[in-house]
This record gives structure tokens, C-alpha cells and sequence, in this order.
């Protein structure tokens, strides 16, 4: 097997790669997270804001009238707090791992310039002294 069939069997070409790939994924994630809580939470609003009225109007009006929209706006309630608590998972997520893959990030810098100070130093001339 020789070592281009070892490079294209990796799915990225290196670590390096796929830390810049992720550090400019992730801030579009954390943004997509906290524009879903906040339009979650408006939609909430809005549901209940809807569903105050329909109490009433069931009062009037009678139950068999608006059964079928309590039902749906009950479930809308139940899977906006759902996708809400989802999406505060996910927040949290990223607010922990960001940290962590900073950090990589830099650790990674770090070699790379480690490495490229040893890939020149062993391409200088090592002639002996003429001095000696």
C-alpha cells in the first residue's frame, strides 16, 4: 500500500485541517443556537398570548366550539419548550467546548512554529569550525 493511498484514505488531510475547518464552523453554530432560543421564545410568547383568548372564548362560547385548536396550541406549547430546552443544551455545549478548542487551537500554533524552528535549524549548514 503505498502513502497516497494512505492520504486519501483519511477523511480530512490533517489535524490542522479540521481545527481551522472547526473553529470557523463553530461560531455559525453557537449564533444559529442563540437566534433559535430567541425566536423559540418569541413563538412561545405569541402561542400564549393566542391561547389566553381561546380560554375565554371556550368559557362563552363552549367547549366542542374550540377543542380542536386547544389541542393544537397545547402541542405547539409542548414542543416549543421542547426545542427550547434543546437549543439550551446546545448553547451550553458550545460555550463549554469553545474554550477547550481554543485552546487546541493555540497548543497546535504552537507546534507548528515548534516544528518549522526544528525543519530550519537541521537545513543549516552543519560544517565544522574552522577554528577548531
Amino acid at each position: 500500500m503505498s502513502t497516497r493511498d494512505d492520504v486519501d484514505s483519511y477523511p480530512l488531510r490533517s489535524l490542522h485541517d479540521f481545527l481551522n475547518e472547526l473553529d470557523r464552523e463553530w461560531d455559525v453554530f453557537r449564533t444559529a443556537s442563540l437566534i433559535g432560543m430567541v425566536t423559540s421564545g418569541i413563538l412561545f410568547i405569541f402561542v400564549a398570548l393566542r391561547l389566553f383568548p381561546l380560554l375565554q372564548t371556550m368559557r362563552k362560547v363552549g367547549l366542542l366550539r374550540v377543542i380542536n385548536d386547544l389541542i393544537f396550541l397545547l402541542f405547539v406549547l409542548a414542543f416549543i419548550v421542547y426545542e427550547i430546552s434543546l437549543l439550551i443544551r446546545q448553547y451550553r455545549f458550545f460555550k463549554k467546548w469553545e474554550r477547550r478548542v481554543g485552546l487546541l487551537l493555540h497548543l497546535e500554533e504552537k507546534l507548528m512554529v515548534g516544528a518549522m524552528v526544528e525543519k530550519t535549524s537541521e537545513h543549516e549548514d552543519p560544517s565544522p569550525n574552522p577554528r577548531s
